[in-house]
Formats: C-alpha cells, sequence, structure tokens
C-alpha cells in the first residue's frame, strides 16, 4: 500500500511538471511577442538607434552639416634671393605671392559667428567661408587666444543654421560622437567614432598658459579637418577637432578635440572683450605619480601636487602651501593638471572658487579670488600697455627658453613711450631679474615693480645672446 502510494505521488508530480513547462512555453513566447511589439524608444532617444538596433548617425550629421563651413586663408609671402640681396640690400624687392590654406569651422549664432582654431588663421591676411550651401562670404576675425589655440571670425549674413552647445562634462568614454569638417578641402564630410578618452595633455600648445584637456576620439580626423565640429547624437557641440597624433602625418586612429566647457568660455570673452579674461590661482602644479607619492609619503595617488605658490597670488592669499593636494574645485574631482586647468578655465578674474586641498592626511577647504595675469581682477584689454613701463609684456615660449638656457623670464612684446623706451630697452627683450628677485610671470613682474619704491634695476637678454642691465627710478 505505501508502495502504491509513492508510485501514485510520483506519478501526478511528473505530470505536473510536463504541464508546467508546456504552459511556461506558451506564456514565455506570447509575452515575448508582447514585449518586443510594445518597445518604444526613450524620449529624445528616438534617432539614436534605428530598428536594427545599430547606432544611427543621420539625425546629429543633418542637425550640424550645414553649420560647419570651409575656411580658406590667404597670405602674402615674399621671396627673396639672398644673392640680390647681397648685391642690392633693401633696394631689391623679391616676388611676393599669395599662400593659400584652409581649415573648418563652426557657425554658433545666426549672426555669423564662427568658432576654428587660432592655427587655421593665424598670420592671414584675408579670409573666406564657403557654407555647405556654397554660398562664400569674406571674414574677419573678431579675437583669438593661443593659450587654447582657438579663434571667433565673424562674416556679415543672417539666419544661418548654427550648432548650440552641448556638455562635454556629460560626455562619457565610449559615447558615439561625429567629426564634421573639410579634410583635404574636401567639403562637408561626416565621419563617426567613440570618446576615447577625456582630459588628455599633448603639450601639443606652444604657450606657457596653455590649456589642454582633449577629447580623444577615433573619428577619422585629417589635415583640414581642424576647426572642425565635434558632435553627440543629438548634434550638440560637444568639441573642436584640433589636432592628431600621427608619425605619418596622416589619421592613425587618434585624434583630439578642445571640450565645449573650454569652448564656450573663450568665445564668451572674445566676443565682448576681444582678448580672454583668463583667470589663475598662482600655483605651479604637476601630476602625483607613484614615484611622488613615495617621495612625499602620500597615503593615496590622488589629485594635483602643488609644486610652487606665487608670492602674493591668490592661492598663498587664500592660505594654499606649497606641497599642498589639490583635490577638487567646486566640488569637482580633478586628477592632473589638464584637469585642474580646464575647470580653473572655465572662470573669470574676480570669480570666487572652492579648493578642497590635502595636507598632511588632513583636508582642508579654502575659497579662492581668482587673478588675471597681471595680478589683480581689472578686466584684461586688448595689447594692454602697463603704465608703469610702457611696455607690452608677454610670456616666453619652452622653445624660446630652451634656445636661450633659461629657467624663467619674460619678454618685452611691443614699447610706447615710458620707462622701458626711455632707457633704450629694444622689443624682444627678455627680462630676467628685478632687482636680483627672478621673474617667472608677466604677473610676478607686475607684482614686483608696484611693491618697488625708489629704484629699479633690470638684468635681461636679448634673443641674439646680448646681456643687458638698465636701471631707473620710479
Amino acid at each position: 500500500m505505501k508502495t502504491r502510494q509513492i508510485l501514485i505521488t510520483a506519478l501526478i508530480a511528473i505530470t505536473g511538471g510536463l504541464v508546467a513547462v508546456v504552459a511556461y512555453s506558451i506564456l514565455v513566447d506570447d509575452k515575448e511577442n508582447q514585449i518586443t511589439a510594445r518597445v518604444e524608444h526613450p524620449i529624445g532617444m528616438v534617432n539614436l538607434k534605428n530598428e536594427n538596433h545599430a547606432a544611427d548617425f543621420t539625425y546629429a550629421a543633418e542637425k550640424s552639416i550645414n553649420a560647419v563651413v570651409h575656411v580658406k586663408t590667404q597670405t602674402i609671402v615674399e621671396y627673396r634671393n639672398p644673392i640680390y640681396d647681397f648685391f642690392y640690400g633693401d633696394r631689391y624687392k623679391g616676388e611676393s605671392e599669395p599662400v593659400v590654406g584652409f581649415g573648418s569651422g563652426v557657425i554658433i549664432s545666426p549672426e555669423g559667428y564662427v568658432v576654428t582654431n587660432n592655427h587655421v588663421v593665424e598670420n592671414s591676411e584675408k579670409l573666406y567661408i564657403t557654407l555647405n550651401d556654397k554660398r562664400e562670404f569674406e571674414a574677419e576675425i573678431v579675437g583669438v587666444d593661443r593659450s587654447t589655440d582657438l579663434a571667433v571670425i565673424k562674416v556679415k549674413a543672417d539666419n544661418l543654421h548654427y550648432i548650440p552647445f552641448g556638455s562635454s562634462d556629460q560626455l562619457k568614454v565610449g559615447e558615439w560622437v561625429l567629426a564634421v569638417g573639410n579634410p583635404f578641402n574636401i567639403t562637408s564630410t561626416v565621419t563617426a567614432g567613440i570618446v576615447s578618452a577625456k582630459g588628455r595633455s599633448m603639450q601639443i600648445i606652444q604657450d606657457n598658459y596653455r590649456i589642454e584637456s582633449f577629447i580623444q576620439t577615433d573619428a577619422a580626423v585629417n589635415r583640414g579637418n581642424s576647426g572642425g565640429a565635434l558632435v553627440n547624437l543629438k548634434g550638440e557641440l560637444v568639441g573642436i577637432n584640433t589636432a592628431i597624433v600621427s608619425p605619418s602625418g596622416g589619421y592613425v586612429g587618434i585624434s583630439f578635440a578642445i571640450p565645449v566647457s573650454i569652448v564656450q568660455k573663450v568665445v564668451e570673452d572674445l566676443i565682448e572683450f576681444g582678448v580672454v579674461q583668463r583667470a589663475i590661482i598662482g600655483v605651479s602644479i604637476s601630476d602625483v605619480t607613484a614615484e611622488l607619492a613615495k617621495k612625499e609619503n602620500l597615503d593615496k595617488i590622488e589629485g594635483v601636487f602643488v609644486t610652487h605658490v606665487h608670492d602674493r597670488s591668490a592661492a598663498e592669499e587664500a592660505g594654499i602651501q606649497t606641497g599642498d593636494i589639490i583635490l577638487k574645485i567646486n566640488d569637482i574631482i580633478v586628477n592632473s593638471p589638464a584637469e585642474l586647468q580646464e575647470m580653473v578655465g572655465r572662470y573669470s578674474p574676480g570669480d570666487k572658487i572652492r579648493v578642497l586641498i590635502k595636507r598632511k592626511d588632513k583636508m582642508k577647504q579654502f575659497d579662492v579670488v581668482l587673478r588675471n595675469l597681471q595680478g589683480d581682477t581689472k578686466v584684461v584689454k586688448n595689447g594692454t600697455f602697463d603704465t608703469i613701463l610702457g611696455a607690452k609684456i608677454v610670456e616666453l615660449d619652452n622653445d624660446e627658453k630652451e634656445k636661450l638656457g633659461l629657467k624663467y623670464g619674460v619678454k618685452v612684446a611691443g614699447l610706447q613711450d615710458g620707462k622701458l623706451k626711455s632707457e633704450g630697452v629694444k622689443e624682444g627683450f627678455i627680462i630676467t631679474q628685478v632687482n636680483n628677485k627672478p621673474v617667472y610671470s608677466v604677473t610676478e613682474l607686475n607684482r614686483i615693480i608696484k611693491s618697488v619704491k625708489g629704484g629699479v634695476y633690470i638684468e635681461g637678454i636679448y634673443p641674439n645672446g646680448m646681456v643687458a642691465y638698465y636701471a631707473f627710478g620710479l
């Protein structure tokens, strides 16, 4: 009897299991059909994928291609014969002919403002842009910025197609992007790729105050793409294509774009002031490496290391010290000099930012009021001459330092009536010390001069290697 009950129970269990399997199969198939029929694209993502679930670039291409222009530059170059120069000197006039260059640009407003790279328009005497519909306009330069390799030009036209600014902060590694431009003078070309990395610094820009925090992509970019658009799949501008790294000079899978977080600030300043209102903290910085962490007994590799705090700078006034580790700017984490420079580059002199640092394993936060390169918070005007010295002073680039074997110094780039001109200083003179104090930047020169009461003793060198000294009273 007991055996019979066991057999009946087992039979019932097996039968029930078979029924459950058949029912589950029917229900799942039906459910899958229902789910497939009801799939809907999220709002704002309709054009990001097609019915085969592959990335669809048509929407972004249509939104951007009419707002990317072909930029043509013309420069008159004089070719001279050295033999004629020897016999006739300045009386001999060489042959002149125009040299044409080309690149790309992005229309950012219906009124005709176009952003491109500084290296595309630098030294040009005439500028022309051609729209995607073949219309051509002569353009004029509104302003340029060597530190970011950006320039703004303008054409006299209205109701132009333009690309709205997106967010490079929200851009993620692995996200699809399009590069739109004019490679090899072939107009209106669109290529696609993904964001390979962010915050790259390649030491491409030759300027002491360079801001390099590039978006790296594998979208095909070649000669002529410079100044073109990097857009997301919504057709928003997230970067300006600027450079490639290639042993052959052609595309090999790596290209770099200036993030729109930098572009927007530079463009607004150039349009309003003609020059970027560049803000600085007043520190020299470096990466926190494993070697540095061991040397400084750091418990963690993070942040940005402060190697030097400039005298009477915003950082010194706030309380930041050499050896501090900067961890955050306005609650945003920074883990490289490039990321720190990008964050500070968004602000203007006079803006207050929160700087979180780590000092001897303790966290401290400082409110820092940013200053300009002259050491104050005033608006800087294009071509400003120092009122005391009567000279336009600029930073030295790395090539000039290396050529003359200098570790510091600033250069006289222009002269008008003032102390330096009256003492016989010539344009190109490099000021290395004032009253036996080394001059590392324009900011420090201004601070030293403003603090002097009485005489000024200047040491320096000319580009030909001649050392010179000048002294005068204030």
